[in-house]
């Protein structure tokens, strides 16, 4: 996938630029061209012999180098690569994306070139957290930069939260994703993934065994084939797609609302295992037994029901809506009936009987459901599920 492609990499300057180099290596291997330009607090981590010495490529540093503007040119140097990655994105360098400042080579660069930008940012968790950077970094992604990361982790500072840049395989991941030439390219998709957590109190919650693995599959391979992808997702194990804008939610209410806030799209795959029901008190203060040995009572209230929600609007619906059906007993009886009664267009179902371990395992065996009827699929990994349901969608959009 990225064989021949050419990559313009500013690296800034944050403690993790020293994965860049790794990053280097890993682009490299898969065929990828990689020029690199050094920030001047870049240049205080990673040294211009080592990029250059990974590369095979000159390290560009200054704007007002005469000899390059001779020969290359700020602008031509920001146009000429098919994408251009920021790795460490740092708060600094997304404050000047974000304002349009132009006072040194990289934030020219960023301003001039008219290729997509892919930023994997890196900071203290608190300045992450900061209001000015979450602006930020709502401005740079209604502009069409792409993200990927930050993890969440132990910080060189000694603190832990998000603020970690992303490994290196998950940046030629969204690299990947975000050169991906497709059917779908220029699609809007949105995928929801894993479960939902409903609180009982501070410490306990109702939730289910999805691992989210399914859904996370499919999002990457739906961005393999061009889409751009929105993932809304729950707490799940399964690693995030690089590459997809990513929405973290808890609860079944806060995964509709998000729905909702990133409508419309042109299909929407409901993968994620929504809990049906939430405690209508959660308790403030964690449940305690008492002596007279009586259990607590809880009072239950039905969710949104997110797939019947989008499945039915009368404006803006998706073009295509797929919903999942997770049963154990008379799988396609009961998905059949589901999706009529859901008004989406297909769904995907499946035989979850803990004996089948395809919930939080590595296999699914899944029927898609649809106007044209059952259609029964072998025994497969779940990226193969999901590499054969993003082929089918991207046919159905045509």
């Amino acid at each position: 996938m990225l064989e021949g492609k050419r990559i313009l990499l500013i690296i800034g300057g944050g403690i993790a630029a020293f994965k860049s180099l790794d990053l280097i290596r890993r682009l490299r291997e898969r065929g990828a061209s990689v020029t690199p330009v050094l920030t001047v607090s870049g240049a205080q981590f990673v040294t211009p012999l080592s990029a250059s010495a990974l590369s095979a490529q000159k390290v560009y540093r200054d704007l007002f180098d005469l000899t390059d503007e001779a020969e290359m040119g700020h602008i031509e140097l920001s146009r000429s690569a098919d994408l251009v990655v920021v790795a460490p994105a740092t708060a600094d360098l997304m404050a000047k994306m974000a304002a349009g400042l132009a006072n040194d080579l990289a934030s020219t660069l960023l301003l001039a070139t008219d290729k997509s930008v892919l930023i994997a940012p890196a900071m203290n968790v608190r300045m992450w957290e900061h209001a000015a950077t979450q602006r930020n970094i709502a401005t740079l992604k209604g502009d069409g930069v792409l993200t990927v990361g930050p993890d969440e982790g132990d910080m060189a500072c000694g603190e832990y939260g998000p603020g970690r840049m992303a490994e290196p395989l998950a940046i030629v991941e969204a690299i990947g994703a975000a050169l991906a030439d497709g059917p779908l390219k220029g699609k809007r998709v949105l995928v929801t993934s894993g479960p939902t957590h409903e609180p009982i109190d501070p410490v306990r919650y109702i939730a289910n065994r999805s691992s989210g693995a399914q859904g996370s599959a499919i999002a990457r391979a739906l961005m393999a084939l061009g889409a751009d992808v929105v993932f809304v997702t729950g707490p799940a194990e399964a690693a995030m797609p690089a590459g997809a804008e990513i929405i973290k939610v808890e609860t079944a209410q806060q995964m509709a609302d998000a729905v909702a806030a990133e409508l419309p799209v042109a299909a929407a795959v409901f993968a994620a295992a929504v809990a049906d029901w939430r405690v209508t008190s959660a308790s403030n203060s964690k449940i305690k037994k008492d002596a007279s040995g009586s259990l607590p009572s809880l009072s239950f209230a039905e969710n949104p029901d997110i797939l019947a929600g989008v499945s039915q609007m009368k404006k803006g619906r998706p073009g295509l809506v797929v919903g999942f059906a997770a049963e154990t007993d008379d799988v396609i009886a009961n998905a059949t009936a589901k999706r009529k009664r859901k008004g989406c267009d297909w769904i995907v179902a499946n035989d979850v009987s803990p004996e089948t371990g395809i919930m939080g395992g590595a296999e699914n065996a899944v029927t898609l459901i649809s106007d044209l009827g059952a259609e029964s699929w072998p025994r497969m990994g779940k990226d193969q599920v999901a590499a054969r349901l993003a082929a089918k969608i991207a046919e159905a959009l045509g």
